[in-house]
């Protein structure tokens, strides 16, 4: 295009990035009349969104159901204390617009689920999976493959980190290639369950926004075929080098999926809840406490989870630990188990069961039930 695409206002700008030698004008046109997905306006979604719309990036896509909680800011960083109890989307059209209020911020304030994933992939060029669950990536990917767009990956935990660009129709692999088979639940914690340092998605995210704007510009090599993984702790990058794998059920020569399937049936993840389990709620373990009637209060979460907010009189033992440590429960004595929601703790009361525990319980809601109603002062995170 031409150099008038490009307004005065915008000229000074993007002045750092038009003196960029083979970048220059017909670059930052690129940018302009690109349109990018970014699936999630969370950890990653927040540096990959800052800086896409920092780049002059035309059209950014966000998708996320969201409201921003106070345990987000430590590594969300498009979003500020004022903004808690707010819907992501929301503050973050905002914080983007007022960074360049010539890019455009489209809004899809809902689940990226089968039923929506092409109507929403279907305005854009390049796709940012800014996610941190299996059925989504693997959902993404597939409709990526299948219409022919980008899959910018990126994946975070602890202190490390993955980054790759999945791209059948450009010659390179796809997700499935690298991950045929969702590791078993519960095998990879999540970022709540295992942490994050808050300046891992930083990093990982910045290096999905600039592999998006090497596509869209066509300058350099991007990730095409290479995952990249980086260990913060060690400051070590790796590059490891991945192939097609011809019998890909999505990308393979004869492919065998062409639609969407359940994928939270595929990572083993039932969306149906649990089979019931005895359940009490946090008013009734209050009335147990108060009345001093004889329990045991069994914390089910993670370590780093207890320090930061634990109810008084609780005994800690992580979930994964529970089958060799259940030689620590006292036998005869009625046992409530907690952890943060509720989930956690259903399966360890179910788990108890089968090894004959007959008096136990699930709290339902957890600790973030236990600070709601019964006591402000534990922390919500």
């Amino acid at each position: 295009m031409s150099h008038e695409a490009l307004s005065t206002p915008e000229l000074q700008r993007y002045a750092r990035q038009l003196s960029i030698p083979n970048f220059g004008v017909a670059g930052q046109t690129k940018l302009k009349n690109a349109r990018v997905l970014c699936i999630g306006a969370g950890g990653l979604g927040s540096p990959i969104s800052l800086y896409l719309a920092a780049a002059g990036v035309g059209r950014i896509g966000l998708v996320d159901a969201d409201t921003v909680d106070l345990s987000n800011l430590q590594r969300q960083i498009l979003y500020g204390t004022g903004d808690v109890g707010r819907s992501k989307l929301e503050a973050a059209r905002e914080r983007l617009l007022s960074i360049n209020p010539h890019v455009e911020i489209v809004c899809h304030p809902e689940r990226f689920t089968a039923a929506n994933a092409r109507e929403i992939m279907e305005g854009y060029d390049v796709v940012i999976d800014g996610t941190d669950n299996f059925p989504t990536r693997y959902l993404s990917n597939d409709v990526c493959v299948w219409m022919g767009k980008p899959n910018i990956y990126g994946s975070i935990l602890r202190f490390e980190g993955q980054v790759s660009v999945f791209a059948p129709h450009l010659g390179g692999p796809c997700y499935r290639c690298m991950v045929p088979q969702p590791p078993a639940p519960g095998l990879v914690p999540t970022c709540a369950e295992g942490g994050v340092l808050g300046v891992l998605p930083g990093i990982v995210g910045s290096m999905q926004a600039l592999e998006a704007i090497k596509i869209i510009t066509g300058m350099g090599e991007p990730l095409i075929g290479r995952l990249l993984h980086v260990d913060t702790l060690a400051m070590r990058f790796r590059t490891i080098q991945l192939r097609r794998d011809p019998e890909c059920p999505v990308c393979g020569t004869h492919p065998s999926l062409t639609e969407p399937i359940d994928y939270h049936q595929f990572c083993g993840m039932s969306i149906q809840p649990p089979p019931p389990v005895p359940t009490l709620t946090v008013q009734d373990l209050r009335e147990i406490q108060q009345s001093r009637a004889p329990h045991f209060l069994l914390d089910v979460r993670e370590p780093s989870e207890h320090v930061v907010a634990h109810i008084e009189g609780a005994t800690l033992i992580p979930l994964g630990e529970l089958p060799s440590r259940m030689g620590e429960l006292p036998l005869g004595t009625r046992i409530l188990v907690h952890c943060k929601l509720g989930g956690r703790s259903a399966k360890a009361v179910a788990l108890l069961q089968e090894n004959g525990f007959a008096d136990v319980w699930n709290v339902a809601g957890g600790i973030t039930a236990w600070s709601n109603e019964i006591d402000s002062g534990v922390p919500i995170y």
